[in-house]
Parts: C-alpha cells; sequence; structure tokens
C-alpha cells in the first residue's frame, strides 16, 4: 500500500505540471514602439539614455523605472527599423504574403533596464488566464544591443532558447566566440581590425609615446587588449593605461589627473560615447587641451560630443567610423510616415485621461517630430537595416516563398531554424553593400578614418582623411590622406608624442633602465662602427679595409699611411740621404786629388775608392724605402740595402786584413803579403758580395717581398708596408751583414795596439763598434715602432751606420790631408810612436 500511494503521489504531481499555466509575476513591460505581424522581429534600443530610479520605502510594490533624455541616435535606429519592415512588406518577392511585426523595447543605456527588456521580449506582454508555457517565444529574431556589455547579457541570455540575436554595433571581439555566442550575427564588424588599426594609424604618424584608456566593460577591455598587443608588435609603447565606468565618478577624476601629469601627447581612446562624454566634460573642466585624442566608431562621430567647448579638446581627433550610407526614401519617412503609423500618440484625441497616461512617456520623443538635420550623418543606420533585411531572407528561405506563389505561411518556424539561415544569407541591399555573416557571425571591417573639423562659421564636421577595408590585400587596407589633416587643437602641425626623441644615424639605441623600450639614451657608435639609419638597436662594424667617418654613419677606406717624399719625417731623411751622398762624393774627389799621397795609397786605395763607392749605394738605397710601396720597390729595398752594405763591409774587412798582414810583412822573414795583394782584395770582397747576392736570389725566388695593407696594427688606417715575404731570407741577409762585421769587429779590435802612426785599425775598431751598435739596437725597434715608423727606423739605421763608417774612417784621414799636410808623408806614417792601450 504505501508503495502504491508513493507512486500515486508522483503520478499526481506529475499530471499538476502537465497542467501548469503561466503566470506573470509583476507588471509587463510593454514596448515602446510595436506592430502585430505574421512573424515579429523583437529589438533592444537604448532611445533614452537616462534612468530614474524610485525610492524604495518597502512600504508599496516598486514602480516601474523610468527614461528620460532622448538618445537622437538610437531613436533614429529605432525608426530605420521599423522603415526596413514597412518596406519589406509592401516588397512583393521577398515575403509576399508574410507581414513582419516588431516590438521595440528601450533599455535607457541600463543594465537594469535591458535585463527587465530582454525577459519582457523574449516571453511576450501579457498572458490570458489558463495559458500554458510552451516554452516557445513569440518572437523570431532580435535586434540589438547597441552596447557590447549589454549585448554579451542578452545573448548570454537568449542563447539557451537558440534566439538569434543580431547587433548593429556590438563590437566586442569576445561575442566572435562560436561555442559561447553560436546564435548572435553583428552587421558591424568585430573590434578586432579596428583595435589593429588603432596602432597602425599611431605607427603611421611616428608616435611611439601615447597614453591610452578605455571604458572598464567588456567593449573597452576587449578592445584595449587587442590594442596593446598590437601595439607591442609595433614598438609603441603605451605610459599609461587607465579605465573607468560611467557610473563611476571617482575613477574618472583619477583618469583625469593621470593624463594631466603624463607627458604622451596622444590618447588612444576606446570608449562608448558615455564615457567620452564624461571624460569631455571633466577635460574641459580642468582645461587639458593640445592633446591628439585617436578614437574608435563609438564615439568618433557621435554627435552628442558636439558642445561649444569640445573643439578645444576634441578638435583635430582622428577615428574610425563606420561609413556613412544614404538610404533613399528614409528622410521622407522619418519626417512624416514614421509619425503616422508607428508612433501610438501622433493621432491621440487627449481627452480620455487612460489616454494622457499612455502616452506621457512619448512627450519628449514627440518634440523630435519635425527635427531631420543629423539624418543624413547617421552611420549606424545602414547596419540595422541590413539586420532587418537579414532576417527577412533567412525567413524567405525557411518559408520557401516564390515571387508569384507567395510563401508557404502553415509553416511553424523555431528561432533556431532562423539562426542557421541566417548562415547561409548573401544578398545586396539597394544602396549596394553585400550582405553576408562571415564564421564568427560578423561583417567585413570597412571604416572611414575620420578628422574633427571645424568649418568657418564655427560649426565641427567630420571629414573623411582615408579608410581601412579589411577585405582588400594587407598592403592596401589602409589609406591616409595626411594633408587634409587638422591636428589636436586645430593646428596645421603634426604633434610630436615620443619618449625619447629619435638616435640621428651615427648613433645607437641605449634603453633606460626600469622603462619602457621607447624611453631610451643616444650612445654614439664606437671608432670603426657605423648606424646609416634613424634609431638604429645596433652599430654595425665596418669591414677590414674600411673605418668609420666622423659622423659613424658611414664606412670609408681607411686612409693609407706610408713614408712618403712630401711629409716632415720624409723630407728629413731624404736630406740626411743626400747629404751623406754628398759628403761622400766630396771624400772621394779629395783622395782622388791626392790619391798619389802616403795617407790614400795607405792599405790600398783602390779598397778605399771601392768603399767609398759602396757608401754612395748605401746613402742612396734608403732613398727606396720613402714612398709608396710597390712589388718593384719592396724586392729592391731590402736587396738593395742587403747587398750595398755587404759590399761596404767587404770593403772594410779587406781594408782590416790588409792592415794585419801589412803589420805582419814587417816582421824578419814574412812573406805573407804576396797571399792577400791586389788581386786577393779584389777577389775576396767579390767573393763575400756574390754570397750576399746569392741569398738575395734565393729569397726573392722563394718568396720575395711584396707591398700589403696591414690593417691589423692601427684600427683606423691601413699601413701600407712591404711584407717581407719570407722571414727565413730577410734574417739571412741581416745575419750575413752581422757576420761579416763581427769578423771585421774582431780583426780590428786584434789590430788596435800596432806601432804605427797612423793606425787605421783603431778608427775601424771604432766605425764597427757604431755599426753594430745601431743594428743591434734597430731590431727591437723595427719590431716595437707601428706603420711609417718602422720603415724610418731601418732608414735611420742605414744612415747611422753608413755616417758612421764614414765618419771613423775617412774624418782622420781628411783632417791629415786638410790641416795637416806635414804628417802626410811616409816616414811620418811608418815613425813609431807609444801607443796607449783602450
Amino acid at each position: 500500500m504505501l508503495i502504491f500511494l508513493t507512486l500515486l503521489h508522483f503520478h499526481h504531481l506529475h499530471s499538476k505540471a502537465d497542467d501548469s499555466v503561466c503566470r506573470m509575476m509583476g507588471e509587463s513591460k510593454y514596448p515602446l514602439l510595436s506592430k502585430e505581424g505574421d512573424i515579429t522581429i523583437g529589438a533592444l534600443i537604448s532611445i533614452h539614455s537616462k534612468e530614474t530610479f524610485s525610492l524604495f520605502e518597502f512600504t508599496q510594490k516598486p514602480q516601474l523605472l523610468s527614461c528620460s533624455s532622448v538618445n537622437i541616435q538610437d531613436l533614429r535606429l529605432a525608426q530605420i527599423m521599423t522603415f526596413a519592415i514597412e518596406e519589406i512588406n509592401r516588397n512583393e518577392t521577398l515575403l509576399p504574403n508574410v507581414s513582419i511585426g516588431y516590438r521595440i523595447y528601450d533599455t535607457c543605456a541600463s543594465r537594469l533596464s535591458s535585463m527587465s527588456a530582454t525577459m519582457a521580449v523574449m516571453n511576450g506582454q501579457e498572458f490570458a488566464e489558463g495559458d500554458r508555457c510552451n516554452g516557445q517565444t513569440p518572437i523570431h529574431a532580435i535586434i540589438g544591443e547597441s552596447e557590447s556589455s549589454a549585448t554579451v547579457i542578452l545573448s548570454r541570455t537568449t542563447g539557451p532558447f537558440e534566439i538569434p540575436v543580431i547587433s548593429h554595433s556590438a563590437t566586442c571581439e569576445c561575442l566572435s566566440n562560436r561555442k559561447e555566442y553560436p546564435s548572435f550575427f553583428r552587421t558591424i564588424a568585430s573590434d578586432y581590425h579596428q583595435s589593429r588599426a588603432l596602432a597602425y594609424i599611431v605607427k603611421h604618424f611616428g608616435w611611439s609615446w601615447v597614453g591610452a584608456v578605455n571604458s572598464d566593460n567588456d567593449y573597452g577591455n576587449n578592445g584595449m587588449a587587442i590594442f596593446l598587443n598590437t601595439a607591442q608588435e609595433e614598438g609603441i609603447c603605451v605610459e599609461y593605461t587607465v579605465k573607468f565606468y560611467r557610473t563611476e565618478p571617482e575613477k574618472l577624476q583619477k583618469v583625469v589627473n593621470i593624463i594631466k601629469q603624463s607627458t604622451a601627447k596622444v590618447i588612444v581612446a576606446f570608449l562608448t560615447s558615455f564615457e567620452m562624454k564624461n571624460l569631455l566634460e571633466q577635460l574641459n573642466i580642468q582645461n587639458i587641451t593640445g592633446l591628439q585624442m585617436i578614437g574608435v566608431e563609438a564615439w568618433i562621430t557621435a554627435e552628442n560630443l558636439i558642445t561649444p567647448n569640445s573643439f578645444p579638446v576634441l578638435g583635430g581627433s582622428l577615428g574610425f567610423a563606420m561609413r556613412k550610407m544614404f538610404i533613399e526614401g528614409f528622410l521622407d519617412y522619418v519626417l512624416k510616415a514614421f509619425w503616422d503609423t508607428a508612433f501610438p500618440c501622433s493621432h491621440a484625441d487627449g481627452n480620455s485621461s487612460q489616454d494622457a497616461l499612455g502616452c506621457s512617456r512619448y512627450q519628449d520623443l514627440f518634440l523630435l517630430k519635425n527635427y531631420i538635420d543629423d539624418v543624413p550623418e547617421q552611420r549606424y543606420t545602414s547596419n540595422v537595416y541590413k539586420a532587418v533585411y537579414a532576417v527577412a531572407h533567412a525567413l524567405h528561405s525557411l518559408l520557401k516563398c516564390k515571387e508569384k506563389e507567395g510563401c508557404e505561411k502553415g509553416l511553424t518556424i523555431q528561432p533556431h531554424q532562423v539562426v542557421e539561415a541566417l548562415k547561409t544569407v548573401n544578398f545586396t541591399v539597394k544602396f549596394g553593400d553585400r550582405v553576408w555573416f562571415d564564421s564568427t557571425g560578423g561583417a567585413v571591417a570597412q571604416y572611414e578614418v575620420v578628422n574633427w573639423q571645424q568649418d568657418s562659421d564655427g560649426s565641427i564636421q567630420f571629414k573623411a582623411v582615408g579608410y581601412y577595408d579589411a577585405s582588400l590585400p594587407p598592403d592596401q587596407r589602409f589609406v591616409l590622406n595626411t594633408e587634409n589633416i587638422i591636428w589636436a587643437g586645430g593646428q596645421l602641425e603634426k604633434p610630436r608624442s615620443v619618449c625619447s626623441e629619435s638616435c640621428p644615424p651615427g648613433t645607437r639605441k641605449a634603453g633606460q633602465k626600469g622603462r619602457p623600450v621607447c624611453c631610451y639614451d643616444c650612445i654614439p657608435c664606437a671608432d670603426g662602427e657605423i648606424s646609416n639609419e634613424t634609431d638604429s638597436n645596433n652599430c654595425m662594424q665596418c669591414p677590414g679595409e674600411f673605418w668609420s667617418n666622423a659622423e659613424r654613419n658611414k664606412c670609408v677606406l681607411k686612409t693609407v699611411e706610408f713614408l712618403s717624399f712630401t711629409e716632415v719625417m720624409g723630407i728629413v731623411l731624404v736630406f740626411f740621404s743626400l747629404f751623406g751622398v754628398g759628403i761622400t762624393v766630396l771624400v772621394t774627389v779629395l783622395f782622388y786629388s791626392k790619391k798619389d799621397t802616403p795617407i790614400v795609397k795607405a792599405n790600398n786605395s783602390e779598397l778605399s775608392f771601392l768603399l767609398l763607392f759602396s757608401m754612395i749605394l748605401c746613402f742612396l738605397c734608403s732613398l727606396t724605402f720613402i714612398g709608396q710601396p710597390t712589388e718593384w720597390s719592396c724586392m729592391l729595398r731590402h736587396t738593395a740595402f742587403g747587398i750595398t752594405f755587404v759590399l761596404c763591409i767587404s770593403c772594410v774587412l779587406g781594408k782590416t786584413i790588409v792592415v794585419l798582414m801589412a803589420f805582419k810583412a814587417t816582421l824578419p822573414g814574412s812573406n805573407v803579403m804576396k797571399w792577400f795583394g791586389p788581386v786577393q782584395q779584389r777577389l775576396s770582397v767579390l767573393a763575400f758580395t756574390l754570397i750576399q747576392v746569392l741569398i738575395c736570389v734565393l729569397w726573392l725566388t722563394i718568396s720575395p717581398p711584396f707591398p700589403i695593407k696591414n690593417i691589423k696594427y692601427y684600427k683606423e688606417k691601413a699601413i701600407f708596408e712591404c711584407s717581407l715575404g719570407s722571414a727565413v731570407g730577410f734574417s739571412a741577409v741581416l745575419g750575413y751583414i752581422g757576420l761579416l762585421a763581427l769578423m771585421c769587429f774582431i780583426l780590428a779590435f786584434l789590430a788596435r795596439r800596432l806601432p804605427d802612426n797612423f793606425n787605421e785599425a783603431k778608427f775601424i775598431t771604432f766605425s764597427m763598434i757604431i755599426f753594430c751598435a745601431v743594428w743591434i739596437t734597430f731590431i727591437p725597434s723595427y719590431i716595437s715602432s707601428p706603420g711609417k715608423f718602422s720603415v724610418a727606423v731601418e732608414i735611420f739605421a742605414i744612415l747611422a751606420s753608413s755616417f758612421g763608417l764614414l765618419l771613423f774612417i775617412f774624418a782622420p784621414k781628411c783632417y791629415i790631408i786638410l790641416f795637416k799636410p806635414e804628417q802626410n808623408t811616409k816616414q811620418h806614417l811608418m815613425g813609431k810612436s807609444q801607443t796607449k792601450s783602450y
């Protein structure tokens, strides 16, 4: 029995649920404008912009919220909707025997009223007693809302019932999510393209330092997020990003203070017209002007922002706007037909108190009956027009309408069927635009770039100065005519907005610690590095033979350095070289004129003249080291130097041997002079010289010297010098000269104590000491001296050693010839004298 009673109870509950009726909780919210038809389209439009709250004293039932302050822009949207429906109802081909009705609810720009209107448009106005809840909505599509946040609420509410929502101005990219909003469509593009285009326009004008303000709602937050990401990709720095909502005056005040204290001269304002109006008021109060505003379609052409004080703040603003479309017949409809057909109080008698009470809420609308000046400027009306026609074309396919046969009126159309039909609509409206929805339910992004300008009469105009069309190829989407732009505050000169001035060529950017990348210092490029463009991040190293110019913006060939005849050092060395030649020639002339005197004949006059000749060659060979190196000069300078010095040292060595042989020949029984007579002397000089010639020939054959540009020693210049080719060859040449000089020094040193009044061995010893000292000092000096100075050191060594030989070997003889002729006798030269050791 217990089980039976339980089953009976559940059956009773189930039967009661099936027989349940709909009951309205509270008072119905009635549409502001309505018309019955076979198919009903709902709409949520903010015809009023202010909502008045009644006092909640909890002593009586709360009254419905009242609205005030007509929003003329959204009123036009309601008018274009009724205009399009009337036009479709007259069309004999689209829905020939089907009438479309409408229910337009006023949301008063309030979330609370919007939610109330959403429930009202879904449920209908009132229910007859006993009506069952069938879960069906009396409408087939909803057009609205104007704002993204309200549209999100609407779409989430209607989503479970699969009622199609078509928005004319909700642009939040968040609504492109088909998983969350599968029945949402819009005849406007999402903010994805507009947000990115904002970054492109900022980049186009070279503004790298901007401020950003956005509405604290879905529209502003999502749009600003896309802009910030794109700005980062484009190298734009955002000094600050702040947000506020229209009902938050404290936040608005903080936003204004941040704008006032910032250094950015450009502000990207991703705001609705309501927030922009609030911001404009505060900027006017604090007299903040001269800022370049970059706006979005929500406010850039809003008529309610045009006030006597708005141009100093918003003058020159740039932004993206919907294109203006001329809809034929709409102006006449607004002026007469709308008030005669759609406006419920146009013909009210006004006698009954009931009519007066019902029509009281329309009085502020009726005041606008004859106002039509704004109609040509409306930019969103075409989107509502296209939305109504999109629903009509979807119904056309669902009702299987045919031009002469009409539509199948008996078919029951469910809202989800309208959703599927909307996905496939593709038609062209009478003003030329093609209407279709992409995979996200949106339209193609097409914007005008408008500029706030002031005419000569003081009126503000929105001048088109470019366009953005996402349907075109990427390089053709964005076009601007900068010549027609008026800038912030009505100025003709484009403002600058950068954290740091551009770094000129020759410098690089160095980031400032703790600051955005757009804040940097300009650091000059280092030596040998250049930057040939503005705002270069790095300096480029010049190639090997190139060096940076003084401005560090161009690589130029390095200055080629070599010891030339025209510079001071070259002139001095040439002078001493020629001076040495001249002195040697004078000595030669003097010796030749006194060739028959004993002092000239001593030690073989032939060797003396050969020595003087070789010394002339030594002085002259130093000239081969001066001037620009060539292949021939490189080979000549080292080989001439090696051969002439060997010839010179060979003669000195021969003279030293003659001195020793002559001393030995004076000893009793000695006959050594026959072994080193004039012939042997000549042969020894020839043999010693041929050995050096052979060394030089091998050097030139195997790896001769050659000219090179040495770019390693100096960074800023190239040294034009002779490479030795084979270091072994050069070492052999120097080593052989050193060997002969050492032999000569040793022999002369041994002969220094010979008991002659004129012992030439003493002077040879001194000359060899000087010679060896010079060349021993030359080696480290040569290695350590850079560039042309190494050549100068080598020339100095040649000249110093040559002057040493000339001074110590020939100067004493010249002194006797010129100043002591009485000593130039054989008896004097052969006389014995006391010698001192040294």
